[in-house]
């Protein structure tokens, strides 16, 4: 593979995964009854504590991309 290829790769994979955290962030604040019911029934976690539990995961996924996706292309495109 190529730097080219690589970064081409990361680059997309920076777009599609903040394409999914924005769904997410969406989803969340415009169906936010109905996700909490659904959730709150399956795992049995009290609503007021699922805001804490939702915001902590978008905050570790918006992290993650930044370390695996968008850090190493921004690498890469000064590299080249």
């Amino acid at each position: 593979m190529t730097m080219t290829e690589l970064s081409t790769l990361l680059g997309w994979c920076t777009v599609i995964n903040f394409g999914l955290l924005s769904i997410i962030a969406l989803c969340l604040f415009a169906l936010r009854d109905w996700v909490k019911g659904i959730h709150s029934s399956l795992y049995g976690i009290p609503g007021d504590q699922l805001d804490a539990i939702y915001f902590n995961y978008m905050a570790n996924y918006k992290l993650l991309i930044f370390i695996f996706n968008l850090v190493p292309w921004i690498a890469l495109q000064i590299m080249a």
